[in-house]
């Protein structure tokens, strides 16, 4: 598995975390984040206050001073905003993170430093109020499985692009599925332990476990 690395550049711009963004609109892609980012904070705030299920898509985007048709530019359901908290930009931003990791060393290591130089902008106490709200009820633990996939196919479909390599696609495919399975496993742990020890130690420490298996 490690003798079979290429050795090539990846560059990526706005343009890649934002895809309907040309590279000369930095501005407008500052300002719709930065929107993106209050009406999640709102949403949660609104989500703890009043419960869930009583929080209405109106009251988010009131509270947010959008209209309902704004709210809907940004996010497509209650739902969708609780999830920013667990990770929807994460899985954005996973693609053009791993396409920065070099080639030439082993793919779970490249995992590893990537997931690691994401961590820092996912760690804070509404990522654990969110993920309380995400265990309550059956529907949305679904909705959060789902997320989880949809970031390890956005991590496979990078590798593939790192390691362009078809015969390799299994392999990648695997250290995909073990990588995510890691990574869950150290949010648990952070999560569980109310931010007692730093999200990249807990990364750190799951990623070791492989090592013994």
């Amino acid at each position: 598995m490690q003798n079979i690395y290429y050795t090539r550049c990846k560059l990526t711009s706005a343009a890649d975390e934002f895809p309907d963004v040309g590279p000369s609109d930095g501005k407008r892609a500052v300002k719709r984040r930065e929107t993106l980012k209050r009406i999640a904070k709102v949403g949660l705030r609104l989500f703890i206050e009043k419960g869930f299920d009583a929080t209405t898509l109106d009251e988010i985007a009131e509270a947010a001073g959008i209209s309902r048709r704004t709210f809907f530019y940004y996010f497509e359901s209650k739902e969708d905003v609780l999830l920013a908290h667990e990770g929807g930009d994460f899985a954005k931003a996973l693609r053009p993170a791993m396409l920065r990791q070099s080639p030439g060393q082993p793919p779970l290591m490249a995992i590893r430093k990537c997931i690691l130089e994401l961590a820092p902008q996912y760690e804070g106490p509404d990522a654990i109020a969110a993920d309380r709200l995400l265990r309550s009820t059956e529907a949305l633990r679904l909705r959060k499985a789902a997320l989880f996939v949809e970031m390890e196919k956005a991590l496979a479909d990078a590798m593939a692009e790192l390691w362009p390599d078809l015969e390799k696609t299994g392999v990648l495919r695997t250290a995909a599925m073990v990588a995510m399975g890691a990574v869950r496993l150290a949010l648990d742990d952070w999560r569980t332990g109310e931010g007692g020890s730093s999200l990249a130690t807990c990364i750190n420490l799951s990623f070791d476990r492989l090592d013994l298996v």
